[in-house]
């Protein structure tokens, strides 16, 4: 038997505009997904069918990477799923992993490119910043051009993402899951109208960009009253963009009264 996992992911600045080229800061979480795999005499996922639509990413990445007999394959996650954790990017990698694990050594590179591939084949817009965080297992920073740190590059079409490794030093995150449950890829593709039809959407994208790399400097120089600011600023562009929630508002709203600052997080 073989086996896999990977770190869901906590986004710090960034989500959304990354999808537009503009960077993002990511760090890995102390929530993992693994993946189990052997050999079985049909394709079974927790005892159900590969083509349950609830294992698209699943299939995805078995139809791209393997090409032996049907395995029999064990998902176990501590990552909730649907609330911008990462989830899908952690059973995307570890899945690639435990396949790898069976037919012989990938390196992370190589997992990260194609778990890359598949999350952008199931939810038909994708950045790599997920699925490159559950990879690395540490904090990254992406971006259009290349620089200190580069993991490895990423390309799509136009698009072109530099993955870093981006060493932030400690600094405590509190996470707070309003049991909402979102699929990314509707998500993004309301972004991607929003930006296309309104000019103050896509003012806030080239917003969010700068605020990122400003974000990164102030974790850098442990200016924590700053990075709270810019996650505020963050937060009213993510609902310019029409990714917010009422509730979520609320929690941001409780959390400003004791933290330096707060925002949404993922989709």
């Amino acid at each position: 038997m073989a086996r896999a996992s990977a770190p869901g992911k906590l986004i710090l600045f960034g989500e959304h505009a990354v999808v537009f080229g503009e960077p993002a800061l990511a760090t890995a979480i102390d929530l993992r997904t693994e993946v189990f795999a052997r050999l079985h005499d049909e394709w079974l996922v927790d005892g159900a069918s590969l083509q349950d639509t609830k294992y698209a990413y699943v299939r995805r990445a078995v139809e791209s990477s393997w090409k032996g007999p049907p395995l029999w394959l064990e998902i176990r996650s501590m990552i909730p799923l649907g609330c911008g954790l990462g989830s899908s990017a952690a059973v995307t990698v570890a899945t690639l992993g435990a396949l790898a694990a069976l037919q012989g050594p990938l390196d992370a590179e190589s997992i990260a490119r194609a778990a890359f591939e598949v999350e952008h084949a199931v939810q038909g817009r994708a950045s790599p910043i997920d699925t490159s965080t559950a990879t690395h297992g540490s904090a990254v920073l992406v971006r259009p051009e290349a620089g200190d740190g580069l993991l490895w590059r990423i390309e799509k079409g136009d698009r072109r993402w530099c993955l870093h490794d981006s060493k932030l030093p400690a600094a405590r995150f509190v996470v707070g899951n309003t049991g909402i449950v979102a699929a990314t890829g509707p998500l993004v593709a309301g972004v991607k109208t929003r930006v296309e039809r309104d000019p103050r959407a896509a003012a806030a994208i080239a917003e969010i960009g700068e605020i990122t790399l400003e974000g990164l400097r102030a974790l850098q120089r442990r200016d924590l009253v700053r990075a709270g600011e810019l996650m505020d600023r963050d937060h009213e562009l993510l609902n310019l963009l029409g990714v917010g929630h009422p509730l979520l508002d609320k929690f941001v709203a409780v959390a400003r009264g004791h933290a330096y600052g707060a925002k949404l997080t993922g989709a």
